[in-house]
């Protein structure tokens, strides 16, 4: 764990690489609604945010958005840990930074959707890191946590 380093990518190539490896998951199909425009201009998309990629060595693994919503809130995006990079931490690590960088940012809260039935070791780790439902809908859970 002392070689994964997460920075701040202005990079689109990389994260547009690790998004289309990760929209690939069997049952996330539903979570990469409008993908091709996101990823037209994933600058713009992300604009007020941040596109945060982890890196063990010099090889990007994973990788974490924000997406400013308005003023005081973020939307965090496509948490990604390559497959064979799992069971590591780099998610904690990855959703911890994310955290930082969106308080950096000014952001008083951050929320993001999951799919529990396809997410299930992301969806208890954000249960264990704090974040709270707020409602749920055809098997996609919406969650929030304040960040002051």
């Amino acid at each position: 764990m002392e070689n994964f380093v997460v920075k701040v990518c202005n990079d689109t190539e990389v994260v547009k690489a690790l998004f289309k490896e990760y929209s690939q998951i069997k049952g996330a199909e539903g979570c990469f609604v409008s993908f091709d425009k996101e990823l037209a201009d994933l600058n713009s998309f992300y604009s007020g945010g941040a596109l945060l990629v982890g890196y063990e060595g010099d090889v990007p693994v994973a990788c974490i958005a924000i997406r400013k919503a308005d003023d005081k809130s973020c939307e965090a995006k496509r948490l990604f840990i390559k497959p064979e990079y799992r069971g590591n931490g780099y998610a904690r690590i990855m959703m911890n930074t994310m955290l930082d960088k969106a308080r950096e940012l000014g952001f008083a809260e951050v929320k993001f959707t999951t799919k529990p039935s396809v997410m299930q070791i992301g969806y208890g780790l954000y249960k264990r890191m704090g974040f709270e439902e707020v409602s749920e809908d055809n098997g996609v859970v919406s969650m929030r946590m304040a960040l002051v």
